[in-house]
């Protein structure tokens, strides 16, 4: 399956802006993009995922699947998000097991959204 793992830019974690300084979320996209990615599985920016209080946001969706947001999330978490987004990828309908998935997208979940009809 081709999924997609976006990931809001302007999320500001809680953390002042600061002039010239990326915010949390550029941070968190920068350490994503460079990551080596598996077969069907892209990173795509976003300027927002409206979970502003709930620090830095990455969704994952495809066609046909359910959907899900998770937050509370920040650059150090990389890894694992690919992880989740991988497993994610892999399967046909976007639905992990429970156990099957990374620490943080057991307990960081803000939404998961059904797949629209075909």
């Amino acid at each position: 399956m081709n999924a997609t793992l976006f990931v809001c830019t302007t999320c500001r974690a809680g953390e002042p802006t600061v002039e010239g300084q990326p915010v949390p979320g550029a941070r968190l996209y920068s350490a994503l993009a460079t990551a080596s990615l598996p077969e069907g599985l892209t990173i795509a920016s976003v300027e927002c995922l409206s979970a502003c209080s709930n620090g830095c946001a990455v969704a994952l969706s495809a066609p046909g699947c359910w959907s899900y947001v998770y937050g509370r999330l920040g650059e150090g978490d990389a890894a694992e998000i690919l992880a989740g987004a991988t497993a994610y990828a892999t399967t046909p309908d976007g639905l992990v097991p429970w156990r099957e998935r990374p620490q943080i997208f057991r307990k960081q979940s803000l939404a998961r959204i059904p797949p629209q009809e075909r």
